[in-house]
């Protein structure tokens, strides 16, 4: 039985998709997934960057500076032709609530899981606050706990950071399951004894019911 849920944040609950006013939407759709790709993958290696600074890609999520340098750095050497000035905007988006649009499930998963009295938090790789993509949203007070890589300076896989949010939705590791896009980075949470539902980040307007179907268990 499932007493509580673990969610990835970047291609599980919410996927980064700017709109009108983004400099690359000039580019065709491959080159747009291209971009988002560099943008948000989890698991990405550092072999598109200079040697110097591969070890500050492996420290991205722990820091707000750093991750600002690689990633306008890797923007700068992925071949995408912008700007200077449109590479900031590029990078800019990424905090920027409008821009990360929650897959049709979201809102339905959490408040059903609220409803449940099902514990909720909130797993991330990430080197901002994600709290305002949900409060846009009107679920962020659907979130038990939000487990962010910068807060607690440690990132997924390693089990510690699981450990963190079971711990703080008051949820032994086995009576929960982590659900994220990512086997590498998501699929960590097994070494504590979650169990584990990886989904498809794919477009939100091409996985409607994915979220519903992970956490089926906890809601039966």
């Amino acid at each position: 039985m499932i007493h509580g849920v673990l969610f990835d944040f970047s291609g599980t609950l919410f996927r980064f998709q700017p709109g009108p006013g983004w400099p690359a939407t000039t580019f065709d759709e491959p080159m747009r997934e291209r971009l988002t790709t560099v943008l948000t993958s989890p698991t990405m290696s550092a072999d598109h960057l200079p040697p110097d600074l591969a070890d500050a890609w492996d420290r991205r999520d722990l820091d707000p500076e750093v991750h600002r340098t690689v990633y306008l750095a890797s923007l700068a050497s992925s071949g995408f032709e912008l700007t200077p000035e449109q590479t900031e905007t590029v990078y800019r988006s990424l905090t920027a609530p409008e821009a990360w649009h929650p897959y049709p499930d979201t809102a339905e998963v959490l408040r059903a899981l609220t409803a449940a009295d099902v514990p909720v938090a909130v797993v991330s790789n990430i080197a901002w606050d994600i709290r305002p993509m949900f409060r846009k949203l009107g679920v962020e007070d659907l979130v038990t706990e939000f487990v962010l890589s910068y807060v607690e300076g440690v990132v997924k896989p390693d089990p510690k950071i699981f450990t963190i949010a079971c711990q703080r939705i008051g949820v032994a590791p086995e009576q929960a399951v982590m659900v994220g896009d990512s086997p590498e980075a998501d699929g960590g949470a097994s070494a504590i004894g979650c169990r584990t539902v990886i989904v498809d980040p794919a477009p939100t307007t091409a996985r409607p019911t994915a979220l519903r179907d992970a956490v089926a268990d906890a809601l039966a």
